[in-house]
C-alpha cells in the first residue's frame, strides 16, 4: 500500500507493452555519414533515428514529432494504467482489514509524499543536467555528473531518513490521529523512512535512464517494483490461511503483520528495484553506464550549484506543497476513520485519470529537456504544445470515466459502504477539473525539462495555499469531506489556467535560453 503513497506524488511514467523500441539500444548515428545516407525511409523514421535528429540538429516534420511523441508516452500511458490497476489491488488488501487500518495509512500519506518529493527533487537537479548535456551531444560530461549525483544523493537521503526517523514516533499525534491508529502510523512512517536511501537511488537511476532517452527500462522496472509490493504485501499483511480456487483448497502462509507488513512489502519492493535499476544504469546504460569507464565521483562546486539551482525550487514546492497535503489531512482527521479513509481512496481511484498526464510529462520533460540541450527552442515549443494537447485529451476522456464510474472503483479498495458512497461523491466532483489538471501536470513537466523550474513552483504552491486550503478550511466545516474536494477542484481548474497562460506567453523558453 505503501508504494502507491509515494508514487501518487513522484508520479514515475511506467512501461509494460512493447511499442516503443528500447531505447537503451540506441546507437549513435553521425549526421550526413554515408551510412546514413543509405538508410531507408522506414529507418529514417524510426524512433532510434528520431531522437537521434534532436541532437544531431535535424529537422523534423510535425508527423514526425508527433509520432516521437507517442513513441515515449503511448507505452508510458498503458504502464501507468497497468500500476493502477495494482495498486487498487494493493489498497483493497489493507481496505480489506478495516476503517482504522486504513485510516492510520492515510494519516502519514502526505508525510512519506513530502519525503518522496524531496529524493525526487534532488534527483531531478542532477537528471536534468544529465538531459541538456545529451542532447548537445557531451556524453563525458553527462557521465561526470552521473558519478558525483551518485555521491551527492546518497549523503542527503541518509540525512533526511535520520531526521524521519526521529520525528516518527510523535508525527502521528502532530496531524491529530487517535490513540487507535497512532502506534500504527509510527511504525509505517519509520519502516519507509529507513528505506529512503534505495528510494533515492531508485528515482536517480530511473531519472537519469529517462534523460538518456530510455523509457523502456525504468518503465518495465516499476511495473515490477507495483507488482513485487503486491506479491510481498499478500505475504506479509495477512495471516497464514486456506483459500479455495474453483474446487482446490491451497494453504497460503503468511504473517498477518497488518499495516506493518504493507510497509515492510513496499519497502522490500523498493530495495529490488532500487538494485536493478542501478545496474541497467551502470552496467548496460549505452549514453551513461559507468562500468569500464574512469572518472571522479567527488562532487565539484559548479555540478552541485547548478544541481542546487534546479533543485531548490522543485524542493521547496514539495516542501510547501506536501505541508498543504499534510494540513488537508489534518482538517479531514477530524471528520473521522471513514472520512479519512474514503479520501485516501478516491485519491487512489482518481489516479486512473491523472497517471496517464503524469506519463505523458515525463515523455515531455525528456523531448523538451534535449532539444533545449541541442538549443532547438522550435522543438521545444513544438513538443510542448503535442504533449499538453494530448495530455488533456486523454484526461478529459478519463475524467468522463471516473465520473460515472465513481461507485464501481471505489468498491474495488473498500467493503463499507459509508466509504464507497463519500468517496464516490468526491470522485464526481473532482472529475470536472481533469482537463485543467492536465495542463498543469505536463506543462510542469515541459517546463522543467526546459530548465524553468522557479515560476512553475510558484504557481503550484499559490495555488495550492492560497486558493485550496483557504476554501478548504471554510467548505470542509460547512459540507464536509465533499467541501474538502469541491476546494480541490476549483484549485485544480485556477492551476491549470497559471500554466496555459505561462505557456502560451513562451516566457519560460526566454527564461531558459
Amino acid at each position: 500500500m505503501g508504494l502507491f503513497f509515494v508514487r501518487f506524488y513522484l508520479s514515475d511514467s511506467f512501461i509494460f507493452t512493447n511499442f516503443a523500441h528500447p531505447f537503451y539500444t540506441l546507437l549513435y548515428i553521425k549526421h550526413n555519414t554515408t551510412k546514413a545516407k543509405h538508410h531507408s525511409m522506414a529507418t529514417k523514421n524510426s524512433q532510434p533515428q528520431l531522437i537521434d535528429r534532436i541532437k544531431n540538429g535535424e529537422e523534423m516534420t510535425l508527423k514526425q514529432q508527433v509520432k516521437l511523441t507517442v513513441a515515449l508516452s503511448a507505452p508510458a500511458i498503458m504502464a501507468q494504467l497497468s500500476s493502477i490497476i495494482m495498486q487498487y489491488i494493493d489498497a483493497s488488501m489493507v481496505g480489506s482489514l478495516g476503517a482504522d487500518d486504513s485510516a492510520a495509512i492515510g494519516l502519514v500519506a502526505s508525510s512519506v509524499w513530502l519525503l518522496g518529493g524531496l529524493m525526487n527533487a534532488a534527483a531531478m537537479g542532477f537528471s536534468l543536467q544529465v538531459a541538456h548535456f545529451i542532447g548537445a551531444n557531451k556524453s563525458n560530461d553527462a557521465r561526470s555528473v552521473l558519478r558525483q549525483s551518485l555521491v551527492a544523493c546518497l549523503i542527503f537521503s541518509s540525512a533526511i531518513a535520520v531526521i524521519a526517523a526521529t520525528i516518527s514516533t510523535p508525527l502521528p499525534h502532530w496531524l491529530g490521529g487517535n490513540e487507535a491508529i497512532c502506534g500504527k502510523s509510527t511504525t509505517y512512517f519509520l519502516i519507509l523512512a529507513l528505506t529512503l536511501p534505495f528510494l533515492e537511488l531508485e528515482l536517480l537511476a530511473g531519472g537519469m535512464l529517462r534523460s538518456s532517452g530510455n523509457m523502456k527500462t525504468p518503465g518495465v522496472l516499476n511495473i515490477l517494483m507495483c507488482a513485487l509490493d503486491v506479491v510481498f504485501n499478500f505475504l506479509f499483511i495477512f495471516p497464514s490461511r486456506d483459500i479455495t480456487i474453483a474446487t482446490r483448497t491451497i494453504h497460503m502462509p503468511g504473517l498477518g503483520l497488518g499495516v506493518t507488513g504493507a510497509a515492510m512489502g513496499t519497502a522490500l519492493a523498493e530495495i529490488v528495484t532500487c538494485l536493478l535499476m542501478l545496474y541497467f544504469l551502470l552496467a548496460r546504460s549505452r549514453e551513461l553506464k559507468l562500468l569500464g569507464t574512469k572518472g571522479s565521483f567527488k562532487p565539484t562546486k559548479a555540478c552541485l550549484k547548478k544541481a542546487h539551482k534546479l533543485s531548490t525550487p522543485i524542493g521547496l514546492q514539495h516542501i510547501l506543497m506536501c505541508g498543504a497535503y499534510i494540513a488537508t489531512t489534518a482538517i479531514v482527521a477530524p471528520l473521522g476513520s471513514v472520512a479519512l479513509a474514503a479520501n485516501i481512496f478516491a485519491i487512489t481511484a482518481e489516479g486512473l485519470c491523472y497517471m496517464p498526464g503524469y506519463g505523458i510529462g515525463d515523455a515531455a520533460t525528456t523531448l523538451v529537456g534535449q532539444s533545449a540541450g541541442a538549443e532547438r527552442k522550435d522543438l521545444m515549443k513544438r513538443f510542448a504544445t503535442i504533449t499538453v494537447v494530448m495530455g488533456t485529451a486523454i484526461m478529459t476522456v478519463m475524467g468522463v470515466l471516473l465520473y460515472f464510474g465513481a461507485d464501481i472503483m471505489m468498491s474495488f479498495m473498500s467493503p463499507v459502504n459509508e466509504i464507497i458512497t463519500l468517496g464516490a461523491q468526491c470522485l464526481r466532483i473532482e472529475a470536472w477539473a481533469e482537463p485543467f489538471f492536465a495542463i498543469s501536470i505536463v506543462s510542469y513537466g515541459v517546463m522543467v525539462g526546459a530548465g524553468d523550474t522557479l515560476i512553475p513552483s510558484i504557481f503550484n504552491l499559490g495555488s495550492m495555499w492560497i486558493v485550496r486550503i483557504t476554501l478548504a478550511i471554510f467548505l470542509a466545516a460547512a459540507m464536509g469531506l465533499t467541501g474538502m474536494w469541491l476546494a480541490m477542484c476549483i484549485e485544480l481548474c485556477v492551476r491549470g489556467m497559471l500554466f496555459l497562460i505561462r505557456l502560451i506567453s513562451g516566457k519560460w523558453i526566454k527564461d531558459v535560453l
